[in-house]
């Protein structure tokens, strides 16, 4: 059985990234981001003049992640191993446009959640995005953290983290190597 990474990785990811609204030319924050599953694809979209910080605590993912871009041509993603227990990402203040959490809050406490927002808050600039994807949340595959979780709760939990709920999306997107439905949720920084 095969995987659908590739013709995630040629197109089909930019395209649903670009649908979400990275643009172009802009600074993404990308936290979890394990193998780079969305950080290639949005460092291909934003091109030369825009940088992807890629966060994770697993420095052999980075590694792997940083061998791809290589391959790949691209010089504008800045790996971040974060080991750190109080969840610090350690960039300035409003300097970052867009932010991703894809798959990656169940794997983490509410305390743990409240920081990564609080923190996430203070590097995105006004009106910055914050896209996410609540996978295994309780409606989709439950595990873990977000085992009793539904979508409203999610959303509920984020804008007491000051953020605004814009709209959720249903879409096609990767889970692991292999396409899946789900449902996007975006919000702003007012």
């Amino acid at each position: 059985m095969g995987t659908d990474i590739e013709g995630w990785l040629r197109q089909r990811g930019e395209v649903f990234l670009a649908d979400i609204g990275i643009k172009e030319g802009q600074v993404v924050l990308d936290f979890g981001c394990r193998v780079g599953h969305y950080t290639i694809p949005s460092a291909k979209l934003i091109g030369e003049k825009g940088k992807v910080y890629a966060v994770d605590k697993d420095k052999e993912s980075l590694n792997k992640l940083m061998l791809a871009a290589e391959k790949e041509g691209l010089k504008n993603i800045v790996p971040i191993h974060n080991q750190s227990e109080d969840l610090g990402i350690y960039l300035k203040d409003e300097s970052a446009d867009a932010a991703l959490l894809y798959d990656v809050l169940h794997y983490m406490e509410v305390a743990e959640r409240e920081r990564v927002y609080e923190e996430i808050h203070r590097i995105l600039k006004k009106r910055g995005l914050l896209s996410v994807y609540p996978k295994h949340n309780k409606l989709d595959e439950p595990l873990w953290s977000l085992s009793n979780m539904r979508f409203e709760d999610v959303i509920q939990e984020i804008e007491r983290a000051k953020f605004r709920f814009d709209k959720k999306a249903y879409k096609e997107l990767i889970h692991d190597d292999n396409y899946n439905m789900g449902d996007i949720l975006n919000f702003t920084k007012p």
